[in-house]
């Protein structure tokens, strides 16, 4: 079977993300593609535009730690029980990324809103907040099909150049089973150039050819681009594969309190991972 569509590496996947880029990663467990962000920190990517949809965790914290983030544009990013994002923070303090706060669903609008090709869309919900004296680029105006005055914000869709995620299997025409996670589809099919996607496997099926696996798939028109990952997710979960490494993130999270923790954490578990792959 022919697999042009499949590249030879994760770090051949990580190319066609050039500097600059506007990138849309999930949030974590719906199939966040940490190998593939290994291999961004790797290659030394910079200035790149992050649109968490909703939220990001240790991605984030682990992109902006390293110097590749130069926008971010999110409704949270929290480590929840594990404790502080400190890198995010320390980024944050120094005044070394660009802050573009939203809401969940804000982000979720304007992606929908790529996804759909049009420029902008109305949601309720935001005005009385003080996100609007920060977000110049959200507009308010009076609702066109109301009798009485009502206004309402107008969010800018957001249409990143990739979304970067990581999923169960591809068949092997290159489409992509991402089973219940369709907001993984809508930020894909919102992407310019479309999905860099990192699979566990690759099955010799064809996922479009039946009803039960055809609705929860993507199909390959809206994929840049594919490579094998096992366990790419990892130390993040992937639903009904794998569960997250909560003992990784505690330690990571003691770690990136300083900038030299954070240092040791990538030389550990970014470089010399790919080196031991190697």
């Amino acid at each position: 079977m022919s697999q042009d569509w499949l590249r030879s590496s994760v770090e051949e996947l990580a190319t066609q993300v050039s500097d600059g880029a506007k990138i849309a990663v999930p949030h974590d467990g719906l199939g966040v593609a940490m190998e593939t962000t290994r291999a961004l920190i790797r290659r030394g990517v910079r200035d790149l535009h992050l649109v968490c949809v909703p939220v990001s965790d240790l991605q984030a914290d682990l992109l902006i730690g390293a110097g590749c983030v130069r926008t971010l544009e999110t409704s949270a990013i929290s480590f929840g029980e594990h404790g502080t994002p400190h890198r995010f923070h320390a980024a944050l303090k120094a005044g070394t990324i660009e802050m573009r706060d939203a809401t969940c669903p804000a982000i979720h609008a304007a992606i929908e809103a790529g996804r759909k090709n049009i420029p902008f869309i109305p949601l309720r919900g935001i005005i009385g907040s003080d996100l609007l004296t920060h977000r110049s680029d959200w507009k308010v105006i009076d609702n066109p099909f109301a009798a009485h005055r009502d206004p309402i914000v107008l969010l800018p869709a957001i249409r990143p150049d990739f979304a970067v995620i990581h999923a169960p299997y591809a068949d092997r025409d290159g489409n992509i089973f991402i089973g219940r996670q369709h907001d993984l589809a809508v930020m894909a099919q919102a992407a310019i150039h479309g999905a860099l996607v990192t699979v566990e496997e690759v099955r010799d099926v064809d996922l479009l050819a039946s009803e039960e696996t055809a609705a929860g798939t993507l199909p390959a028109i809206y994929v840049a681009g594919s490579a094998v990952a096992a366990r790419g997710a990892w130390p993040l979960g992937l639903a009904d594969h794998y569960e997250t490494d909560e003992a990784h993130l505690r330690d990571y999270s003691q770690l990136a309190r300083t900038a030299d923790g954070f240092a040791r954490y990538l030389d550990e578990f970014v470089h010399r991972r790919r080196q031991a792959a190697e």
